[in-house]
């Protein structure tokens, strides 16, 4: 049965006119499911097991158009379990995916820290003078800023400490002789709320230099699951390391590590919930530039009228008129 380009433009129109907006939303979020889909074999050793997969439909096609009726019984019966097969296959990939949108808040923009901005200043000095000094003695260490992400599950095979953070503190948690310095420090809402916390393993670490040892490693993949910012001190090599978003930078000082942990944390919570909803509506962000310039515009009149020279009144007595 063959169609003409007349035939399937009907169809196509016939569509349309018979579409509702609810068919354009189940088309939007299928296609939104379709873009996940292949953003994850993309980014996983997937792709290679997919494109075994389409190997595989594609010579069932073609046996069934031969009418090669062993091999599309047997590729018949194989795909008609594919579904389980993908899952069992595929189960490393998902389960990283499903814990990484449990992670993702649906409306980051609420999340607030509740710690004052003098708070986090306070820590964020404790917090590098503390890395430095554990780098001039090469002692190893991993501290994990939790920012949006809530850690729970990290903190739970902690050890609960809830201490203010200081660089003695630092000193006595990650020193080789205590029970703590094995593991991770988190700090929410500028305390050190948990120390010996594990972290998750990266998500490619067979792609991971050899020469990173696991603090590293547990940066990189604490970094990929959730928003936190990971500082990392070498234990061979003394050097400061920062993971974030699954990327780890090295050779961080004092100046520059203070800088990147002052843009993540205090300029991020300063921001009112409302300049947070501004940012994300359109209408609400044209609105409050229009106000800031008509502010704007009417401060600087103001001034104007202030500066310009007021002619003196003359004094009752004086002689002019």
């Amino acid at each position: 049965m063959s169609f003409s380009l007349r035939d399937i433009l009907d169809m196509i129109f016939s569509v349309i006119k018979t579409a509702e907006p609810v068919d354009i939303l189940d088309i939007l979020v299928l296609s939104y499911v379709v873009y996940v889909a292949l953003k994850l074999v993309r980014e996983t050793r997937a792709g290679q097991l997919i494109k075994g997969i389409l190997m595989i439909v594609l010579v069932f096609i073609l046996a069934n158009w031969l009418n090669m009726k062993a091999i599309s019984y047997l590729l018949s019966e194989t795909l008609n379990i594919g579904l389980i097969a993908i899952i069992i296959l595929f189960q490393p990939e998902l389960r990283r995916t499903l814990e990484k949108a449990g992670y993702t808040k649906l409306i980051p923009w609420f999340s607030v820290s509740n710690a004052s901005e003098d708070v986090w200043k306070k820590a964020i000095d404790a917090i590098c003078d503390a890395c430095v000094e554990l780098s001039a003695t090469s002692t190893g260490a991993l501290i994990v800023v939790e920012r949006q992400t809530r850690l729970g599950e990290q903190i739970d095979n902690g050890t609960i400490l809830d201490a203010i953070p200081s660089k003695e503190l630092f000193g006595n948690i990650f020193y080789n002789k205590t029970p703590l310095h094995d593991g991770a420090v988190i700090i929410r809402d500028g305390k050190i709320l948990a120390a010996a916390c594990f972290l998750p393993k990266p998500q490619k670490e067979e792609l991971i230099n050899k020469r990173l040892g696991s603090r590293h490693r547990a940066a990189i993949g604490m970094s990929e699951n959730s928003d936190a910012i990971v500082i990392v001190v070498s234990e061979e090599t003394g050097s400061i390391s920062v993971a974030e978003n699954g990327v780890l930078r090295s050779g961080f000082t004092r100046e520059n590590l203070h800088q990147l942990l002052t843009e993540r944390l205090i300029a991020v919570n300063a921001e009112t919930t409302i300049d947070r909803v501004a940012k994300k509506i359109p209408f609400i962000k044209s609105y409050k530039r229009k106000k800031q310039r008509e502010e704007q515009e009417h401060g600087e009149h103001h001034q104007q009228v202030e500066t310009q020279p007021q002619r003196e009144t003359p004094e009752e007595g004086s002689d002019e008129t």
